[in-house]
């Protein structure tokens, strides 16, 4: 893995744990292993730079799961391949990491363009599960308007998540959100 490579690594660990603010130069360097030259070589922009692009590193990496595990691969079991794989990081951090990108559009004083990245990870993931939902029959301002609410709804039950110390905000978030996406997909 290249100095690059795991500043942006070890930067989405970061954000998903102490958000934008938290997370110190010092701590950036010293969890990848990398020189403080590294950081102005690969983002001369410094640390708001590496933050926008481990924002959009984290949504592409998360992105698969929303567009379809396959092209055959329906928006209901796209919802619950997402979900169990938030569950699973939920555990595994044992509930003291959340998502990257809800951190990055929460750090928007510390870096702008980081909450910019995070708006367009957004954007992109609505649209991703819009098509998906087009594909199945919904109307495109329904399939619009749904893939809003999963988004939010999911990234919402995340936090809850958190604060829980439980899945079980997000079984009950997917449940309602499965029983949407299926009244308004066609059989």
């Amino acid at each position: 893995m290249t100095a690059r490579e795991r500043l942006i690594s070890s930067a989405i660990e970061l954000l998903r744990r102490n958000g934008v603010a938290g997370t110190g130069l010092a701590e950036l360097l010293e969890h990848s292993g990398t020189a403080r030259r590294s950081v102005y070589v690969n983002f001369p922009g410094g640390k708001s730079e590496l933050m926008a692009e481990a924002t959009r590193t984290a949504g592409r990496l998360i992105d698969p799961t929303l567009s379809g595990i396959a092209p055959d691969g329906d928006g209901r079991e796209s919802l619950s391949t997402f979900v169990e794989g938030w569950k699973e990081a939920l555990r595994a951090s044992d509930y003291t990491a959340g998502c990257p990108i809800v951190a990055a559009a929460l750090g928007r004083t510390e870096s702008p363009a980081a909450a910019d990245a995070a708006g367009e990870v957004f954007a992109e993931w609505q649209t991703a599960l819009a098509e998906r939902l087009r594909a199945e029959g919904v109307g495109a301002d329904e399939a619009e308007s749904l893939a809003t609410t999963v988004v939010a709804a999911v990234e919402g039950a995340v936090i809850l998540c958190l604060a829980a110390q439980s899945t079980e905000p997000m079984d009950r978030t997917v449940r309602m959100l499965d029983q949407l996406i299926a009244r308004h997909a066609r059989p």
